[in-house]
């Protein structure tokens, strides 16, 4: 089983890809850094879109509440954190 900074590891790589920060590398982004706002990435509504597919596509989890997609999506801790304790075996 992957460990936690294993997942957020690669939950950053998705989200360089599937946003095209092509300037930055895993490496560039820490874990606990808010993912939308000014005080941190700054990603939008159409971005957490993305986001949610990556977590469907790569590890088997359906966000349909969206209250509760703004908790799962605050940090790349907070989403590394629920997939594994939610994702599917």
């Amino acid at each position: 089983m992957e460990a936690l900074q294993d997942i957020e590891h690669r939950l950053k790589a998705l989200l360089i890809e599937a946003l095209g920060f092509e300037d930055l590398t895993p490496d560039d982004i820490d874990a606990e850094t808010p993912l939308f706002g000014e005080d941190g990435l700054g990603l939008d509504s159409v971005d957490a879109l993305e986001l949610v597919m990556i977590l469907d596509k790569h590890f088997g989890i359906v966000i349909e509440d969206p209250e509760m997609g703004k908790e799962i999506l605050a940090s790349i801790r907070v989403m590394a954190e629920y997939v594994l304790n939610h994702r599917k075996k």
